[in-house]
């Protein structure tokens, strides 16, 4: 019996065919796998980076929290700060009134020494009462202020040029104070010379014999001459009380 080349190569070209397309079909299917791995492996690195991100979101949540948590704090602490303040501005305010009513009725009693510097010393301390941009500490340190300058009328030695009023006259004069131990005027041509009487609140003359020695002692206080020992009328110089 005689085969046919033909015959037998046509199965083998079906085989064939059908072979090449499985592997094609193979191809596909693992190039589809592939594809998926390679999907599956980015999704699997997003995840992964998402857990990471959740992470450092809680621990920068926790830092704020703690943050937060702290700011609160400095907040109540301060606002009990202000609440103290504000219960000691209460106290201070009245007390800073009650000093100044004291120091001017002290001023107006006492031996009137610079009395125009002082009287206007008083007035400011009221304006700054009354001014929102002047602070409680910033009043209270004024009002201390004008106490210390009125010790120090107490112990310095002073002269200066001013107006007298005697007898309905004004007088240019040079006073001197020796603290508010003597208190004393003399006229500018030296021709006359007062001692201030506390007790009846007026100008005394003194007698030509107080001429030179407080025509010395101006001179002195305005350091034109050394300290030396001179005759004032202290007995009449006397502070109220």
């Amino acid at each position: 019996m005689v085969v046919s080349g033909t015959a037998i190569s046509e199965p083998l070209t079906d085989v064939q065919k059908a072979s090449a397309a499985i592997h094609k079909d193979a191809a596909k299917s693992q190039a589809k796998i592939d594809n998926v791995v390679d999907q599956t492996q980015i999704l699997l690195e997003e995840y992964r980076t998402t857990l990471d991100e959740i992470e450092n979101q809680k621990i920068y949540n926790d830092h704020v929290s703690v943050l937060v948590a702290d700011q609160n704090e400095a907040v109540a602490s301060l606002q009990d700060q202000i609440d103290s303040i504000d219960r000691t501005a209460r106290g201070v305010v009245p007390l800073m009134y009650r000093m100044i009513d004291t120091l001017e009725q002290f001023v107006a009693l006492d031996v009137p020494i610079n009395m125009d510097e002082r009287q206007d010393r008083i007035s400011k301390l009221r304006d700054a009462m009354t001014m929102s941009n002047v602070s409680v500490s910033e009043q209270f340190r004024l009002v201390i202020e004008a106490y210390m300058v009125e010790n120090e009328y107490g112990t310095k030695i002073r002269a200066y040029e001013g107006k007298l009023n005697y007898q309905g006259t004004d007088i240019s004069v040079d006073y001197f104070h020796l603290g508010r131990i003597a208190f004393v005027a003399q006229s500018l041509d030296q021709k006359n010379v007062w001692v201030w009487d506390n007790a009846t609140r007026e100008w005394v003359k003194l007698g030509d014999e107080y001429l030179r020695p407080i025509t010395t002692a101006i001179r002195m206080a305005r350091k034109q001459a050394p300290f030396d020992l001179v005759t004032l009328p202290i007995s009449a110089a006397e502070t109220a009380k």
